[in-house]
């Protein structure tokens, strides 16, 4: 099932939660395709709020797919992370020059990071010291106008083609709704300390069995200028810096003082 790759130019992987045949992972190829040699494995189906789970107790299924013009691709059965280790590992059989995740319908910024199986995706790309990115459009309609996006996504794409990212480092991108008239352009940001506040639904089925309903609404706690969420409601497309290793470097500190064994 491996792949012949030409090593002359830059090799691109694309992926995504919201499945092969969504309209933002056709857009994240037309984005890229002219900056090298794209491939595409991505979910078989949607596999949003995913967040980092692996497969570990069912078999995977990995079929080729004619879904982009001239662009080899494969669907996949199993979650966004499982894309990016199978086509590391059975597909390309070597490291490519970039990973790219997207464009999500719907926005990841602040917390949402945690859930994301765009993020997570990207996420397991930088595991593997892979420069990769997640995007995600402030836009949920199957109809939504891509065209900010693709170009935020080729100048990003050009830029970690050309440099790269520190090892176990990935970019957070999102972008609003916008049109090339009213886009304000790209600002580096943190993270906004967010959270949702979900409630559940009680309901019952017509068998008169009880289920649950999860709903619940956005919270920004971040007065503080300078986040993601902010950047967006000023027209900018965010760019967060993620890094894998979550240890808190002062907290550590504290305890070592603090808590002495």
């Amino acid at each position: 099932m491996g792949l012949y790759l030409h090593m002359q130019r830059p090799v691109i992987l694309i992926t995504n939660d919201d499945g092969i045949t969504s309209p933002g992972i056709r857009a994240l190829v037309e984005a890229v395709k002219d900056l090298g040699e794209v491939i595409v494995v991505a979910p078989d189906s949607p596999q949003s709020g995913m967040g980092h789970a692996i497969t570990i107790g069912d078999p995977l299924r990995l079929d080729k797919v004619d879904v982009f013009e001239g662009i080899a691709s494969w669907q996949c059965s199993g979650t966004p992370a499982d894309c990016v280790k199978l086509a590391r590992d059975k597909i390309l059989h070597r490291k490519p020059d970039l990973c790219l995740s997207g464009i999500n319908h719907g926005a990841n910024h602040s917390i949402n990071v945690i859930y994301s199986g765009t993020m997570s995706a990207a996420m397991e790309a930088a595991i593997e010291g892979i420069p990769s990115m997640g995007v995600s459009l402030l836009d949920h309609r199957f109809d939504a106008d891509f065209t900010v996006a693709k170009s935020v996504v080729h100048d990003l794409a050009i830029r970690l083609l050309a440099g790269g990212l520190p090892e176990h480092i990935l970019l957070n991108v999102n972008i609003p709704i916008a049109t090339p008239d009213t886009f304000k352009g790209m600002k580096i940001c943190r993270q906004a300390h967010a959270k949702w506040a979900e409630e559940f639904d009680h309901r019952t089925d017509p068998r008169g069995k009880d289920y649950y309903w999860m709903t619940g609404k956005f919270m920004n706690m971040d007065k503080e200028p300078g986040t993601d969420v902010d950047a967006l409601k000023a027209g900018y497309a965010s760019i967060v810096p993620i890094r894998i290793d979550f240890t808190d470097t002062k907290m550590k500190e504290w305890l070592e003082r603090e808590w002495k064994f």
